[in-house]
């Protein structure tokens, strides 16, 4: 199927709404954009601006009294290969983290062929669009290898029309070669694009051998890298009992502790691996979601904000519903730390500020900021206050009356408006949705190659 256009042919005003984006709050104002975001005022400047402007004839305009723009979200470390477990059943008694990944995902993915790959990127962008979510880093791991990133690649960006970071877990379950092959492919062939760019994919320390390490530098070179490290206790006494040193070392010693580099969990590690991962200018990926689920314990963010590494947050495959995330890091962050005020919203403020940084980095684009040049990557949201809401607070409103529930009413993405009225726009989606009418048969079957 053709990728859908992502050239934004409408305009869009939206009047009467508040505005917040981490740095601005506009109690009463308005917001024209088409692609990028042309103008932001208050409501008191419309009147002698709309009489200037001249607008295209299908412009849209949108009152939004008792509503709420945001930027859109990002979602730091998930995996869509997940997205087809729900309610797949199988044999699962783990003792330990890897017994859950043998029971579990190392099934799954292992029976994932090119078709399902792509099919789990439009359901999965999908559900991300509708918990406006619109860009993506991805951990992927397939069965089938070659070409499973283009093709994921191509039902999240080109047909669900959401930004995305993509890369392939080398393994050494897997052909180390075919592994770094396809990681390599996927960098060269995505450099400079606006809604994909490429990272070099690693599982864990756990599961690469030092020989499969000197072939990954080799061909990574400088490239950021993308790996779990040290989710699980048992990660770090692996490497303790086969390599006599500590995860983080290891990488280090391999030269694989590349800048914009993104380390997941980061849960067992210690301050001597800490101060490595800050000399070297990598990110923390923080999930705690799954890690309570996974009852793998909770990482000190306490120690990583003393040595000045930037962390963002992601689910680890296990929602697409981001806002869920950053309430769930700010109680499991006062649980992990004993202490109400042991993470504050100002640091959840600062992993939010650290996310779109880092996309801004890796795409020749801006997002997450509601201002002139922007990208439209933007959303409504109900939002009738209670209390006063100000630059102050609104984070404060934002986690305590919003992210609960939280629920878009419209989602653009560079422009183009994905979901309309809580759904899909569906003269955007009728060919995509198409796609999707056997989806049940095709998980079927991959559940029965599984079982």
């Amino acid at each position: 199927m053709e990728s859908l256009s992502w050239k934004a042919n409408k305009e869009y005003i939206i009047t009467n709404v508040r505005i917040y984006d981490y740095h601005i709050f506009i109690e009463n104002g308005f917001i024209h954009f088409d692609s990028k975001i042309i103008r932001v005022a208050p409501m008191s400047e419309f009147n002698e601006y709309n009489d200037k402007i001249v607008r295209l004839l299908d412009t849209v305009v949108i009152d939004g009294t008792n509503q709420l723009v945001l930027p859109n979200f990002i979602a730091g470390h998930t995996h869509i290969y997940s997205t087809f477990s729900r309610g797949m059943s199988v044999p699962f008694d783990p003792k330990n983290f890897q017994d859950i990944l043998d029971q579990l995902w190392w099934k799954l993915d292992d029976k994932l062929d090119l078709n399902t790959v792509y099919l789990s990127g439009i359901t999965s962008g999908i559900d991300f669009a509708k918990s406006g979510v619109t860009t993506i880093i991805d951990h992927h791991a397939s069965g089938e290898i070659t070409n499973s990133l283009l093709n994921l690649s191509k039902g999240v960006c080109d047909r669900v029309g959401i930004r995305g970071g993509f890369c392939f877990e080398t393994s050494d379950r897997y052909d180390v070669k075919q592994c770094i092959e396809e990681n390599m492919n996927f960098i060269n062939g995505n450099t400079n694009n606006e809604t994909r760019f490429a990272l070099f994919g690693l599982h864990a320390s756990m599961s690469l051998s030092d020989e499969s390490l000197k072939a990954v530098k080799k061909a990574v070179k400088d490239k950021p890298i993308h790996i779990h490290v040290a989710e699980s206790a048992q990660d770090q006494e692996d490497c303790m009992k086969l390599y006599n040193k500590r995860i983080v070392q290891r990488l280090y010693e391999f030269g694989l502790l590349n800048e914009k580099s993104i380390l997941a969990h980061c849960i067992h590690i210690n301050e001597d691996e800490a101060k490595l991962i800050e000399e070297n200018n990598c990110y923390i990926a923080m999930n705690v979601t799954s890690n309570m689920n996974n009852s793998v314990g909770l990482a000190d963010y306490q120690m990583f904000k003393k040595h000045n590494i930037k962390c963002i947050i992601g689910n680890d495959g296990m929602t697409s519903d981001i806002a869920s995330e950053f309430r769930n890091t700010l109680f499991a962050m006062h649980h992990q730390t004993k202490s109400p005020t042991g993470y504050s919203l100002g640091d959840l403020h600062e992993m939010i500020l650290n996310s779109y940084e880092y996309i801004n980095n890796m795409l020749p684009v801006n997002i997450g900021e509601l201002k002139t040049n922007f990208e439209s990557d933007l959303m409504i949201v109900d939002y009738t206050p209670y209390t006063p809401m100000n630059k102050e607070n609104a984070l404060g409103h934002l986690v305590f009356g919003l992210f609960h529930n939280f629920k878009p009413r419209h989602v653009w993405c560079k422009g183009n408006r994905l979901i309309k009225d809580y759904d899909l726009d569906n003269d955007r989606y009728e060919t995509v949705l198409e796609e999707l009418q056997n989806v049940q048969e095709i998980t079927q079957e991959l559940w029965n190659k599984i079982n």
